[in-house]
């Protein structure tokens, strides 16, 4: 085994999933997680999270493509790697007249080497429910016990998929705490959210996903540095924006104005604000309501995804174009 190899705790090559009917969910994505990190995959409803969540599970087979968790394909490997994993799906299935602790007792059960379940409850703050019937929890505890099953076997590799639905602001701040703790004794965890202030405390490493293929891929702070960082401030009374110096020379690459306020899209955050601010003091001018910062992950999230959407529509008219444009007579002599 090569350092890559062992470094790659999961690694999926061009893969792509298809369901019965023929609908491509996946459409060949390749990615790697290292040992000890979180990834987190990101993408709006039908992006593709899900389904690829499930084929790194080994739940499916890929139409195409390669996935090794751990060394060995998920699928045809099941018994090598599942034994090794911890997943958490997007619901859990329970009897709900079990309680609690009889559902952790009945799990530990089906599991290799598990720990003590009054542990695993405790991780997830549920042991004062243990007595509690599954039926009569909330929705969020009810997450909390589906967390609680995926650690039973103190997984090397831990599966959640939008593992925060419907928990409370505490609720979720202490999963984060717990996926932290986790992640720093060694355990790999590849999460799916729809939040991504998760994300963006949480992942190591994320890829956003656009109707089943990779659009960005890289860290939090990557992703978010390739778009453009912005600077909006209130022009002060009998100025316009003409009066400004020209927004090329302040590395400005797009605005809009709104009444009297006026929004600067740069790449380069510093030189344009300080260029700014050094024309206003050798105007003897205060800029009002003024404020820079940096592409939050939701701008650079909602632009890629806009960006990735623009791209595919003016291939889909091209293709349109040239399928419909009239054919050369073919002449036989």
């Amino acid at each position: 085994m090569d350092r890559d190899e062992h470094e790659h705790v999961i690694e999926v090559t061009d893969l792509r999933g298809v369901y019965g009917g023929g609908f491509e969910a996946v459409r060949g994505i390749t990615f790697h997680v290292k040992r000890g990190e979180v990834f987190a995959l990101l993408g709006t409803n039908g992006a593709g999270k899900t389904s690829t969540v499930e084929l790194l599970e080994g739940l499916a087979a890929p139409a195409a493509g390669r996935v090794r968790v751990l060394g060995h394909d998920p699928f045809t490997d099941r018994a090598a790697v599942r034994p090794r994993t911890g997943v958490m799906l997007q619901e859990g299935g329970f009897p709900s007249e079990l309680t609690v602790a009889e559902t952790m007792r009945m799990w530990a059960g089906c599991v290799s080497g598990a720990r003590d379940p009054r542990e695993a409850l405790a991780l997830v703050g549920l042991e004062r429910r243990a007595a509690v019937r599954v039926k009569q929890l909330s929705g969020g505890e009810r997450r909390r016990l589906d967390l609680a099953l995926a650690l039973l076997g103190d997984p090397e590799v831990l599966f959640l998929d939008e593992p925060t639905t419907g928990l409370d602001a505490e609720g979720r701040r202490d999963t984060w705490e717990l996926v932290r703790t986790l992640r720093d004794a060694g355990t790999t965890v590849l999460l799916t959210t729809h939040y991504l202030e998760e994300a963006e405390g949480l992942a190591d490493r994320l890829a956003i996903l656009h109707e089943g293929r990779i659009a960005a891929t890289g860290s939090p702070a990557e992703v978010t540095a390739a778009q453009p960082s912005r600077i909006s401030f209130e022009l002060p009374p009998g100025y316009f924006l003409g009066d400004l110096p020209p927004l090329d020379s302040l590395g400005v690459c797009g605005h809009e104005t709104d009444g009297r306020l006026v929004r600067l899209r740069t790449r380069e955050l510093q030189r344009t604000a300080t260029e700014l601010l050094l024309w206003a003091r050798r105007a003897g001018l205060g800029l009002r309501r003024l404020d820079a910062r940096s592409a939050s992950l939701e701008e650079a999230f909602l632009g890629i995804a806009r960006d990735a959407s623009a791209r595919e529509a003016s291939a889909g008219e091209a293709a349109t174009r040239g399928s419909s444009a009239p054919k050369e007579t073919e002449y036989v002599v």
